[in-house]
């Protein structure tokens, strides 16, 4: 297996573990989003200097108000996502968020003047019916946590708005993107922060601290960093593959290392939402080559 792709599978682990840190981090879900962005755009700052180089500016500045806004939603998508694991479990909460390829086909009609096709309807459809599996209300006698699974997929929304804005970003480095995202996201989220929670009964004990660092270098800047790194040698099909990685895992620790419950029914849900979004990247690659074959 080459480097780039050990990289990019690292990359997925990584981010499937984050509600494990998020959980035990004491803090309001914007806090913990403002350290993240500071800290990972601090991260990525030192890489620059490392590497000797800078952030391009001409590039930055041609696309500087997709940049601002993209960025800020990143910030509000943080969020929604830690707020939505204090809500349900990870299990649940990452099911939800995984909606956001849905949000996307379902906008790409509109935003990116793509074509609906039946299959992808489909596809659609059985995220959907995974998302009512997974959320217990079908289940008799059910504790099911509607803000939970409301934040989830909020969260996956926003997301979604973010990858469809991406898709205007041109002319610029994948690091540079990255880099103004996330400072950004902290600028954005330190007049929330200080608008609507207390600051001055923000504590945390010595570990506390070593989760939200971890979340920081590790989540945000190493993650970010190991996966764009990868992009320019693996094929965008093959990263849209390995991101299932990142849910599979969060379900994963969810149930073994926290101990939360995942029934028959929300295991069918997550494989219904999982299963559809990959079968809706195959279908997308198989267009792809279709289309590049006819027009050889």
């Amino acid at each position: 297996m080459s480097t780039s792709k050990l990289k990019i599978i690292l990359a997925m682990f990584i981010w499937g573990s984050i509600g494990i840190f998020v959980k035990f981090i004491p803090l309001p879900s914007s806090a913990i989003a403002l350290a993240r962005g500071i800290i990972g755009s601090l991260f990525l700052l030192c890489l620059f200097a490392f590497q000797r180089r800078m952030p391009d500016k001409q590039a930055i500045r041609k696309n500087l108000v997709l940049l601002i806004c993209s960025g800020a939603l990143i910030g509000f998508n943080w969020l929604l996502l830690f707020q939505s694991y204090h809500y349900t479990t990870v299990a649940t909460a990452t099911a939800c968020y995984y909606l956001q390829p849905v949000f996307v086909t379902l906008l790409s009609p509109l935003v990116l003047k793509e074509k609906l096709t039946l299959p992808k309807v489909c596809c659609v459809l059985a995220a959907l019916f995974g998302m009512i599996l997974v959320s217990g209300v079908l289940s008799e006698g059910s504790n099911w946590n509607a803000m939970g699974i409301l934040l989830g997929v909020s969260a996956a929304i926003v997301y979604a708005s973010v990858i469809l804005m991406n898709k205007f970003i041109k002319n610029i480095s994948a690091y540079d993107i990255t880099f103004v995202q996330l400072m950004v996201a902290a600028i954005v989220m330190v007049p929330y922060v200080f608008i609507t929670e207390d600051v001055s009964s923000f504590s945390l004990d010595g570990i506390q601290w070593v989760f939200l660092l971890v979340v920081g270098i590790f989540h945000t800047g190493i993650a970010y960093w190991l996966y764009f790194g990868s992009m320019a040698d693996i094929p965008s099909q093959t990263i849209a593959l390995y991101s299932y990685i990142d849910p599979v895992v969060a379900i994963i620790f969810s149930t073994f290392l926290l101990k939360e419950p995942l029934s028959a029914q929300g295991a069918i849900g997550a494989v219904c939402i999982l299963g559809s979004t990959c079968f809706s990247e195959y279908l997308s690659k198989k267009r792809r080559i279709t289309e590049k074959t006819n027009s050889l």
